[in-house]
């Protein structure tokens, strides 16, 4: 009953075998054929599409087997694997309304057994057929692999082909670019190096053209501060206007002159002006700019210029530093160094007397030229050129002052004068310079003597660091230590004059003080020098006095080095100590001394400083009110000049 239900269920009405049956026994009833006759029959039909003896046939012995099957578990009830031979039948055959009828007729142990067995068979079923999956997915997969690893075969075989082709593309490529390019360069290589060669003859020949200069407007009356060495040129200047007035009467001027000076004194200005006044040609050239990488550049150039200056003669060769190409020879000095002055001293040699042409040399080490070049017929003729004294400065202060804008009631060039003894001319100019900016800096359309004591300071001292953070500790000790030099300065006779103290950072200085002589200092005294060496020990034996030992900062090195400098000059120059030893050695001189001299004016050097320091030391503690008033007025104000001191400490 309950397979019934089921079938019914599922919309089954019957078995297709039982339709089947059902269909053929209605097709006999109908046609009144017998089975044997249908076989007969079946048989007869030639290329029958329908074989239904097969089919019957197949169906009988299908019912057959069923019978067995069924016969064989009746009679073995307790076979369980009759019963499931049978029911397997019966779903094989689709005959589920029979399965279900038998399955339905079991106990509940047969039922369970089967149900065991019809377990086993699925699962068995199921092993059988992934055994199946695993045999066709292995296969297939091994076959992918191998037809994968053929495919990247032909592909690497194709690639190598190709890359093959391609480099003898490519090499044949190159070689017709190689070919080209060569064939260029063959064409080229002329014009190639002729361009080189012409480089190279620009380097040889108009790297650095000669400077010739015609109708300078530059003349005596321009150079300042040095007059009475006008005098010297005036022989060479009648020799330029009128050589062959010199010729005739048989007087031989000088081939060269040798200017020698500091730097800024006015030698090239001083040349200018022979130039000028002459009214010939100036050709101007720096030693350095003959030597060049190319061994013989020198001594070519040196040949065109004294070929130039005889086409436009008359005419000055002016060599400014000539020290950089005459200094001493030695042995082992370059050979293009020695070639550049033998070729000057050649052609020096050559000049004849009527040729009309000077050369002038300039230098500012006169020691380190070689002997050579000062011998007679060469640059025999030497003028010593010094820095300007007070009169010349007053002069080159009003000669540049009257080209700016300046107050002429607080501004005096003599009193300027005073306070740049040792300016050359040219550091003049720059302090005129530098006052005018500082007063357009200020909005003033003048400059004032403020101005000109910011730009004496600035070019003697370095620029004013006014953004440096000075600590109240520090500004203590440069007060005392400034205050130092100026108390001693105002007490010790024989020290140059006081002009400034200021506790304003300036350059690598925290504060300076600033002393001009009263005139201009030809000669020193064994007092001066003294005074100067007790001046320079001032700062230290204040720190050491009013702030402790401990506290003497660095900032006195400067001094010490200072009078260290005078105290040698003292004793080992001058030979202005106790002992009187009556030797002059210069610290640049060949002559070499024993050592037990050296130890000796070394013991005399240090007695001499020990002397000045506890010179020192006794006056500052005599005048310890005054040094104190400095230092805290100082702190004050920060810059005090000579008549603000000299007011403080009521010094007349």
């Amino acid at each position: 009953m309950r397979g019934s239900k089921i079938l019914r269920a599922l919309g089954y009405k019957m078995t297709p075998r039982q339709a089947y049956q059902k269909s053929f026994s209605s097709f006999l009833n109908r046609n009144q054929i017998t089975k044997d006759e249908l076989i007969k029959l079946s048989d007869q039909i030639p290329g029958q599409q329908f074989k239904f003896n097969n089919n019957h046939l197949k169906l009988d012995q299908q019912d057959q087997t069923l019978l067995k099957l069924k016969s064989d578990f009746m009679n073995n009830r307790n076979d369980y694997s009759k019963a499931f031979s049978y029911m397997e039948y019966l779903n094989q055959q689709e005959n589920y309304k029979e399965a279900i009828q038998f399955y339905d007729s079991l106990d509940r142990n047969q039922s369970f057994q089967l149900q065991s067995l019809y377990t086993q068979s699925i699962t068995k079923y199921l092993q059988q057929k992934y055994h199946n999956y695993r045999t066709n997915t292995l296969f297939y997969t091994q076959f992918q692999l191998a037809l994968l690893l053929l495919i990247a075969f032909q592909y690497l075989q194709y690639y190598k082909t190709k890359m093959e082709q391609q480099t003898k593309m490519d090499e044949q490529e190159y070689s017709k670019d190689k070919q080209d390019r060569n064939n260029e360069y063959n064409q080229n290589l002329p014009q190639e190096n002729f361009r080189r060669i012409e480089h190279l003859l620009n380097v040889l020949k108009n790297h650095q053209k000669v400077q010739q200069e015609q109708n300078i407007p530059t003349k005596f009356e321009d150079v300042l501060g040095i007059d009475e060495f006008r005098e010297e040129l005036e022989e060479i200047l009648q020799y330029l206007k009128n050589p062959d007035k010199f010729t005739q009467s048989g007087a031989k001027l000088p081939k060269g002159i040798l200017l020698v000076g500091p730097p800024g004194s006015g030698k090239t200005l001083l040349a200018r002006a022979l130039a000028g006044e002459a009214g010939c040609s100036f050709f101007q050239k720096s030693g350095s700019e003959f030597d060049e990488m190319f061994v013989g550049v020198g001594a070519q150039r040196v040949r065109e210029l004294f070929q130039n200056a005889r086409k436009s003669s008359p005419s000055i060769i002016f060599i400014d530093e000539i020290d950089s190409i005459g200094g001493r020879r030695k042995m082992n000095d370059p050979t293009a160094s020695r070639d550049t002055i033998n070729q000057i001293l050649t052609e020096m040699d050559g000049f004849k007397q009527n040729d009309g042409i000077i050369v002038i040399g300039a230098t500012n080490f006169e020691q380190v030229l070689d002997p050579v070049l000062k011998r007679a017929g060469r640059f025999d003729k030497i003028i010593s050129i010094p820095l300007p004294d007070v009169k010349g400065r007053q002069k080159i202060f009003a000669y540049y002052l009257n080209k700016v804008k300046y107050n002429k009631k607080n501004v005096d060039p003599l009193k300027l004068a005073q306070l740049t003894t040792g300016f050359s001319g040219a550091e003049i100019q720059n302090i005129v310079n530098l006052a005018i900016l500082n007063a357009i800096k200020n909005k003033r359309e003048q400059a004032n003597s403020t101005d000109f004591e910011f730009a004496i300071d600035r070019s003697a001292m370095g620029v004013q660091r006014k953004q440096k953070v000075i600590n109240e500790k520090d500004k203590l000790i440069t007060a005392f230590h400034e205050g130092g030099h100026t108390v001693t300065n105002l007490l010790t006779d024989g020290a140059p004059i006081l002009h400034k103290v200021s506790i304003l950072p300036r350059g690598e200085q925290l504060g300076y003080t600033s002393m001009i002589p009263e005139f201009d200092i030809t000669t020193q005294t064994r007092k001066t020098i003294l005074a100067q060496i007790d001046v320079a020990m001032g700062g230290r034996a204040a720190e050491d006095l009013f702030l402790g030992r401990d506290e003497i900062t660095s900032g006195c090195s400067q001094d010490l080095a200072q009078a260290t400098t005078l105290a040698y000059q003292y004793v080992k120059q001058l030979g202005m100590n106790e002992n009187s030893l009556l030797i002059s050695i210069d610290q640049s001189s060949e002559n070499r001394t024993s050592t037990q001299f050296d130890y000796l004016v070394d013991m005399q050097v240090k007695k001499v400083l020990d002397d000045s320091y506890a010179r020192v030391k006794r006056l500052l503690i005599n005048n310890e009110d005054m040094l104190q008033k400095v230092a805290f007025e100082l702190l004050q104000k920060e810059t005090l000049s000579a008549q603000e001191i000299k007011k403080l400490l009521n010094i007349f």
